[in-house]
């Protein structure tokens, strides 16, 4: 079982791709959520970003063990947070609008995942995964609330 968390946490070793891990999880990320967004009830990307923060919490203290304290080759939380940012968003099945819709909801991510402005930085402090967790689960938040205010917006005008 040791040996599986860090195959999970890195999601099949994508959290060694060179650079910027966490965006390269988070370009992971935007695979499963178009299915889910796109195939199933509202409650799928619910469920997903249950999981993936499940999944998050379960590997976090081997990865640390592995590979030091809130390492970056783990993607896992990314993969929550990505998903916290799509849980109520709806995919049409146009590709060219699902498309826009997935990069500008995974630029809002990263933005508020690697700026983490109000208040994101101070959740890092909880213990164990908690804190590799929450942190993505609010930057997903951030990008949500900025994702569907657009929608909104463009359905206005």
């Amino acid at each position: 079982m040791p040996k599986l968390k860090p195959i999970l946490g890195s999601f099949f070793y994508a959290g060694f791709l060179p650079n910027a891990p966490g965006t390269w999880g988070s370009l992971f990320a935007l695979v499963p959520i178009y299915f889910i967004g796109t195939y199933t009830p509202w409650y799928g990307m619910v469920l997903f970003t249950i999981l993936c923060s499940f999944l998050t919490v379960w590997v976090s203290e081997e990865c640390e063990r592995t590979w030091g304290g809130d390492p970056s080759p783990l993607v896992m939380d990314e993969f929550a947070g990505q998903g916290m940012g799509f849980i109520a968003i709806s995919f049409t099945g146009t590709l060219s609008y699902d498309l826009a819709l997935l990069f500008t909801g995974f630029i809002f991510f990263r933005f508020f995942d690697i700026q983490k402005p109000l208040g994101v930085d101070k959740l890092q402090q909880f213990p164990g995964g908690w804190g590799i967790l929450v942190d993505d689960l609010l930057a997903g938040f951030y990008a949500f609330l900025c994702l569907k205010g657009i929608i909104l917006t463009l359905q206005v005008i």
